[in-house]
């Protein structure tokens, strides 16, 4: 041991020394990368979200809030709003059940409440049925597709191809085809039977019907593509097996192949549930929801009421209206239908 050593002076208490130092030195660039790292997070942020953000605020929020907003004053769109009346939720009242006002409410019921009604249960019968025929309809027809043979590709094409059309262009032919001198009433008469006698589109029977069958038409590509794509990501193998243990084509699709594509079976009902709702273009084309409103929707009843009459705040209550019972449905699927789609908790694995 050498005197330096024993004096207790020399490297070691040094080294000891600067240590401190080198740690101070050190110390103010550690405390600062946590606050660098948030804000280089919130830059990131607000480049790729702030667009997005301020698109949805300006042309989703806004809108809702201004629609609300009218919907509480008797406007008619052409004065300035500042001189339009303010009548709270007579509009909504109005709608429901024709007013509070005893006097008007007779009147308001025949011009507001029955139309509105009309329209709300031709929207819930395009939203039923569009479940009850076109989600069985669709898969169907996927899981024939599904299957190899000459000309798949083909028939998948033309199954898509009316998506992918403009409503304006596939409203049209369809006018020119139920047409009370088109192609559909030639055909019945060729083969003997009746066609309405006021045209198929201004049947109050046949009306509606027609209109369903074009949407059918216009929008099962869409149930058929989605449904294909869930199908191709099932395992081959689960197939194979099945059919050696003897399963039949039908047992395999209801047994494997549904089952595993249950996931996309119920986006595509949620698609189909709010599109329902929110239907608007090709019954406009289709001679605006009819004549008499045989086969009219909410929304076309709203654009009818709103800019064609002059009304709107009327025509506001009903897009609140439109826009609140697009929300419950979407709130209550998500909520009971997609949250085991959406859960990332393990699930549990029966045990025999």
């Amino acid at each position: 041991m050498t005197a330096l050593e024993t004096s207790g002076t020399g490297t070691v208490p040094a080294a000891g020394a600067a240590a401190p130092a080198a740690g101070g030195a050190l110390g103010q660039p550690v405390s600062d990368h946590p606050r660098r790292a948030r804000l280089r997070l919130w830059g990131e942020l607000a480049l790729f979200l702030g667009p997005a953000l301020a698109l949805f605020l300006t042309f989703v929020v806004y809108p809702v809030i201004s629609a609300a907003r009218y919907s509480l004053y008797q406007w008619n769109g052409v004065e300035q709003f500042e001189d339009a009346d303010f009548i709270g939720l007579e509009n909504y009242a109005r709608a429901l059940f024709g007013g509070t006002d005893e006097a008007t409410k007779s009147a308001f019921t025949t011009a507001y409440a029955e139309p509105f009604q009309a329209a709300f249960s031709h929207t819930i019968g395009i939203l039923v049925l569009s479940i009850v025929i076109q989600l069985p309809l669709g898969l169907l027809i996927a899981l024939v597709l599904n299957r190899r043979f000459p000309g798949r590709s083909a028939v998948r094409v033309i199954l898509f191809a009316p998506y992918v059309l403009s409503e304006v262009i596939a409203g049209t032919m369809w006018l020119i085809i139920f047409d009370p001198n088109g192609v559909a009433t030639e055909l019945m008469n060729a083969v003997g039977l009746h066609p309405p006698a006021g045209g198929w589109l201004e049947d109050q029977t046949w009306g509606f019907w027609v209109v369903f069958f074009i949407i059918t038409w216009k929008y099962i590509g869409l149930a058929v593509i989605l449904f294909l794509a869930g199908l191709s990501g099932v395992p081959q193998e689960l197939q194979d097996a099945a059919a050696i243990d003897g399963a039949s084509w039908w047992q395999t699709q209801w047994r494997i192949n549904i089952p595993l594509i249950g996931p996309t079976i119920r986006i595509w009902v949620f698609l189909s549930l709010i599109g329902s709702i929110q239907l608007f273009d090709m019954v406009w084309v289709l001679n605006q929801g009819g004549t008499t409103g045989q086969y009219s929707t909410i929304a076309t009843y709203m654009m009818q009421i709103g800019f064609f009459r002059n009304d709107w705040g009327f025509g506001s209550a009903i897009a609140v209206i439109m826009f609140m019972l697009s929300f419950v449905v979407a709130v209550f699927y998500v909520l009971f239908v997609l949250r085991r789609d959406n859960s990332d908790a393990p699930r549990k694995v029966k045990r025999a």
